[in-house]
């Protein structure tokens, strides 16, 4: 477990660094054995917790020491919906996020003019914006669950989920990479879509290579 421990709080050393969460910001935890959580405090800054920090919730979203984020309620949604997920990051990626800001009508992020994103992700969808801390942030999830494990959430952040903390890990990275890619585009005079027969082979190989994240 102090392994464990260790590796989470790494993880949100990594975060910080990547300046994809600031301060008191973002979320994160792994699924230690059917119901149980541990999960990073409520209103601590990640760049800055200890291990013996972190706190441990059952699937209810109970701690018996200390206060779980706020926004646990996401992490257990996605935990009951997903059978194979064991970790889950909650971060605000800005040029991610600026996206959905900036283009309301968006319901996903552009795919199909980057083979890498079809081939390592599929999608990312934008999930419509709940009030943070609320039941609401749970339940805006659960269309999109277990199929999308690479979420932007509309106006606030981001959300990943993997089958161990690296491969959220990689998620937040290649959600952010998508993003700046495509803002680079748009700046540069916008993007062209793959032929579809393209697209259609892409989609096909992803379904060979399974469902997590690359």
């Amino acid at each position: 477990m102090s392994a464990l421990r260790n590796d989470i709080i790494t993880c949100c050393v990594r975060l910080h660094q990547n300046a994809w969460l600031a301060a008191c910001d973002g979320n994160v935890s792994v699924r230690t054995a059917p119901d149980t959580i541990l999960i990073t405090p409520q209103g601590r800054a990640k760049a800055s917790l200890q291990p013996e920090d972190l706190v441990e919730m059952d699937a209810e979203g109970h701690a018996h020491l200390g206060s779980p984020s706020s926004e646990k309620l996401m992490h257990l949604t996605i935990y009951q919906q997903c059978p194979l997920a064991k970790a889950v990051i909650h971060a605000h990626p800005p040029i991610a996020v600026a996206w959905s800001l900036a283009r309301p009508q968006l319901t996903e992020l552009v795919a199909n003019c980057l083979s890498e994103l079809i081939l390592a992700v599929g999608a990312i969808p934008i999930v419509p914006y709940a009030r943070p801390g609320t039941a609401a942030m749970g339940a805006v999830l659960r269309p999109y669950l277990p199929h999308s494990r690479v979420m932007i959430l509309a106006h606030h952040g981001a959300l990943t989920w993997g089958e161990s903390l690296e491969e959220a890990f990689m998620g937040m990275e290649r959600l952010e990479h998508t993003a700046r890619t495509l803002l680079y585009a748009r700046l540069l005079g916008g993007w062209q879509e793959l032929p579809p027969e393209e697209i259609e082979f892409l989609r096909a190989k992803r379904q060979t290579l399974g469902e997590r994240i690359l």
